[in-house]
């Protein structure tokens, strides 16, 4: 791009983004009210935090992690951060990931030990180094550089809730249940919201966001798959595959069963099929219509063939279009619009979640 005549660098640099937008607008369609944030459905609050803070003029990227903050503070919640359920050894570790759509910039941590925000050391990843991804021992002493706490994130509810997972996890080993478990609310808590029948869901946020000034940007924060392997690392701090945006064209993310969206790259490929003129939801579930093909092992499928794991997948495009679709029926998102309250809308899906037989 050649400065035009009377601009400064920095007027040209604050020019950018809103050429891209415009340029990626007149792909079709009418815009929607800005800014908007589109998330996992755990991130009703997220998404309205992080509309908030656009509206105040915080780029999407920092509004992002702004968002989901809030739920890794949050020891309630069982799927990010401080209180997410840990590894089968009993130790929380977490990873996020970061993207910012107008400079391609992003930042990642997975295995992340004792520090209650990955998201926003994953920011300081990508603003404070040349880097993309630090990891484990390395991504703690980034972070406590940087001024970031270490402190215990395994809360009571959490440890209980690994304990009973233990004791049940196989008829064969050491450990013995004990029948009483099961009157305790946190772990009746637990049952009736995840159920006992595979105990092993993924629990994620994935945010999106884009402004009023054709900025771009995202984040996804996890704790990981229940109870997994140390040192495991699923989609979520991958770039490309929990998480990708392009100012040019909008944002996706992911949560679920991450090797399923690893091997199809899926927020990328989510992008790249809004680019060819799909809207959101369309480009979710075809991408969705790749991992079916790409499910081929006979342990991740059902009966008939399809795949046993759910994942959901959500975009926004520049235009401020929406939209999110899962494997199996069931999943909802949030969204939030400037003006609007945040909300919950029921995704597309490509098979019939079975009735539960009571």
């Amino acid at each position: 791009m050649r400065p035009a005549k009377g601009l400064n660098r920095r007027e040209v640099l604050a020019a950018v983004p809103a050429v891209a937008a415009a340029q990626a607008i007149k792909l079709g369609g009418p815009s929607q009210p800005l800014p908007v944030a589109v998330a996992s459905s755990n991130g009703l609050r997220a998404v309205a935090e992080a509309v908030k803070r656009m509206e105040q003029g915080l780029p999407p990227v920092d509004a992002a992690v702004a968002g989901v903050s809030l739920l890794e503070a949050d020891p309630d919640d069982v799927t990010v951060g401080y209180g997410g359920l840990p590894n089968e050894e009993g130790v929380v570790q977490l990873d996020a990931a970061v993207m910012d759509g107008t400079t391609m910039r992003a930042g990642a941590v997975a295995a992340l030990e004792g520090i209650k925000h990955p998201s926003q050391v994953a920011l300081a990843v990508m603003r404070r180094t040349t880097r993309v991804l630090l990891v484990g021992e390395g991504a703690k002493k980034f972070a406590r550089a940087h001024g970031f706490t270490e402190e215990n994130l395994l809360t009571e509810r959490a440890r209980k809730i690994w304990l009973y997972w233990k004791e049940n996890a196989a008829p064969s080993d050491d450990w013995l249940p004990d029948p009483k478990e099961l009157e305790d609310p946190d772990i009746r808590w637990f049952v009736e919201r995840f159920g006992d029948a595979y105990f092993r869901p993924q629990g994620t946020i994935h945010l999106s966001a884009v402004d009023g000034q054709g900025r771009v940007g995202c984040c996804t924060t996890t704790s990981g798959l229940f109870f997994k392997l140390p040192g495991r690392v699923g989609d979520s701090p991958l770039i490309g595959c929990g998480l990708y945006c392009d100012a040019e064209v909008g944002s996706a993310g992911a949560t679920g069963h991450g090797e399923s969206n690893i091997i199809v790259v899926g927020a990328h490929t989510v992008v790249e099929f809004m680019r060819q003129g799909k809207s959101p939801e369309e480009a979710c579930l075809s991408t969705l219509q790749r991992v079916v093909r790409n499910t081929r092992e006979v342990y991740l499928k059902d009966a008939q063939g399809r795949p046993k794991n759910n994942l959901t997948l959500y975009a926004v495009n520049v235009r401020g279009e929406v939209g999110a679709a899962s494997l199996w029926s069931g999943s909802q998102f949030a969204v939030c619009r400037t003006g609007q309250a945040p909300e919950l809308r029921a995704c597309a899906y490509l098979f019939q979640r079975p009735q539960r037989t009571p």
